[in-house]
């Protein structure tokens, strides 16, 4: 289980001490919306130079409070610190992915979080709205085992730390 908490901490603590504060609150007081983003406006603010690591989970506590879109331009904004990472935010790839899998028909897979190690990929299953634009939120998130498949788990739309937990689990050989 995820300790909620401690995720917004660790982010605050990146922070200037004031402006790590105001998330806490937004965090203690339930806004959650404003907190994250206050969070990726302070760290575009202060320049802070985060990691690939840090910026995919920034994006992952985004869209499990509906803020993902509201916050992804500015996110990929903020300077990287060079260092290696387990994990690649590829949020600005809009390309689907052409996976053929019975359980993802009708879906169009919209690439999002790369493990540098492993290859997997994981992805949000969006429906395409009649108007052509995606549906505001994924139906599922799935993580594949490379950018072309196979799809090797699925998870509900309201999973998507788990999807990060799972895709940052040692590949099975």
């Amino acid at each position: 289980m995820i300790d909620e908490a401690r995720v917004w901490d660790r982010f605050a603590a990146l922070l200037p001490d004031a402006d790590g504060d105001e998330v806490r609150v937004c965090w203690a007081v339930g806004e959650q919306e404003a907190g994250v983003e206050y969070l990726v406006d302070a760290l575009l603010r202060h320049r802070v130079a985060i990691g690939e690591d840090t910026r995919a989970e920034i994006s992952v506590l985004a869209e499990a409070w509906g803020m993902r879109q509201a916050v992804a331009g500015r996110l990929v904004e903020c300077p990287g610190d060079g260092l290696p990472a387990e994990l690649e935010l590829v949020e600005g790839a809009d390309i689907a992915v052409g996976v053929r899998d019975p359980a993802l028909d009708g879906f169009l897979l919209i690439p999002w979080i790369r493990s540098t190690g492993s290859g997997r990929l994981l992805v949000r299953a969006h429906v395409e709205e009649p108007w052509g634009d995606l549906s505001l939120i994924p139906e599922y998130y799935g993580v594949l085992a490379s950018g072309q498949g196979p799809v090797l788990r699925l998870f509900e739309s309201f999973s998507a730390r788990e999807a990060l937990e799972e895709l940052r689990r040692p590949a099975l050989p």
